[in-house]
């Protein structure tokens, strides 16, 4: 069997693994920039185990399965992408799965849900161009959209794409739910939507969206260190310290900016999406 089916195996069984570890060090690294000693990076497998022992109030069973389908399509997008497929249809089934998420919130019928849902939406109208010119990127750039063969570049994609890398690294902040984009759901107390899109989740539902985004953060990272990748072994260890030096970024950022209005996140993220993506296309495309 391809080595790449076996990342894909990986990913699914170790990602969930990944995903809670990696919140942990966030929990502790923000809990360090504010003067404290914070919980233990293994405070999120506790959290997630006592959320599956506790006993759901169920909304409604529309909104069950949507949940669980927004974490069916988002395991399936990070193992279509370290199987090595195509990254356009990658990024469609990313977009899908935050659909399903969507859609949950707005089956529950209630104002906070639904306020966030909006929201969320906003969020998508933000980051969506920022993604579907990433793909674009690699296909110019490596002259296909396979994850495979863009991997096995013989240089590595930032190279001729530093704009997108600074375009995705942008809307990261976003995805990762962090300030001062966190404007549909949030962990921290300073949110006036209370939960916004999980408010009405609770239980083992509840603990199958934290799943999801832990899933999710693995894979967003894994396109991180996709710019990073080439032929060369030496290029999978710096990816991983890229990986890593992204995260943190996102964690100093989260403890640094306030949050902001929707509007001002959305001019935001098209200006950067213009500037950093578009300039970096126009000239990519006058080299080839």
């Amino acid at each position: 069997m391809s080595k790449y089916f076996w990342f894909a195996i990986l990913y699914i069984v170790c990602a969930p693994f990944i995903g809670g570890l990696l919140e942990g060090i966030d929990r502790k690294v923000a809990a360090r920039m504010q003067g404290r000693k914070g919980p233990s990076v293994l405070q999120p497998f506790y959290d997630i185990n006592k959320l599956f022992a506790k006993q759901s109030v169920v909304v409604n069973s529309v909104q069950d399965f949507l949940v669980c389908g927004f974490l069916v399509f988002v395991v399936f997008t990070g193992a279509l992408f370290f199987w090595g497929g195509d990254i356009l249809l990658v990024f469609f089934a990313l977009t899908l799965a935050g659909i399903f998420f969507i859609m949950s919130a707005c089956s529950a019928n209630a104002p906070y849900s639904s306020m966030g849902a909006q929201r969320e939406l906003m969020q998508m109208m933000a980051y969506e161009p920022m993604v579907l010119l990433t793909a674009i990127g690699f296909y110019i750039a490596t002259g296909s959209f396979s994850v495979k063969e863009i991997a096995q570049s013989n240089i590595s994609a930032i190279c001729l794409l530093p704009g997108f890398f600074i375009g995705f690294l942008y809307i990261l902040t976003i995805k990762f739910r962090k300030s001062p984009y966190d404007i549909s759901t949030s962990h921290h107390a300073h949110q006036e939507m209370v939960r916004g899109l999980t408010t009405e989740l609770s239980g083992n539902i509840l603990a199958l969206v934290t799943l999801s985004h832990w899933y999710e953060n693995v894979f967003l990272l894994g396109v991180i260190g996709l710019f990073i990748v080439n032929s060369s072994w030496l290029s999978i260890p710096a990816a991983i310290l890229v990986c890593l030096a992204s995260f943190l970024l996102e964690t100093l950022i989260d403890n640094v900016f306030p949050r902001v209005r929707w509007q001002t996140m959305l001019k935001w993220t098209w200006i950067v999406t213009l500037a950093a993506g578009g300039i970096n296309l126009m000239i990519v495309m006058l080299m080839k």
